[in-house]
């Protein structure tokens, strides 16, 4: 049985986003406030590429929030355990 919180997020798959499209989501995501990237400070260009690996390498994933309609990158391990 899915919990409510699996009915709330949708996952999209990156390949039903053209190029661009992503990489607009993932410059959105890296820019946002509070996101931390360690203790020293990146270029967006940096960032992006850190973000844009963990996807294709399925270390994250690109889901929906039905609730809030916002779209999220989150770890493997964030999405499994939400």
């Amino acid at each position: 049985m899915a919990s409510p919180v699996d009915e709330e997020m949708v996952e999209i798959m990156p390949a039903q986003l053209s190029r661009a499209a992503l990489e607009g989501l993932v410059v959105e995501f890296v820019t946002r406030d509070g996101t931390d990237y360690g203790s020293r400070e990146r270029a967006v260009e940096d960032k992006v590429a850190q973000v844009l690996r963990a996807i294709e390498r399925g270390e994250a994933r690109i889901v929906f929030e039905t609730r809030s309609e916002t779209v999220n990158i989150v770890p493997v391990v964030a999405a499994r355990r939400s």
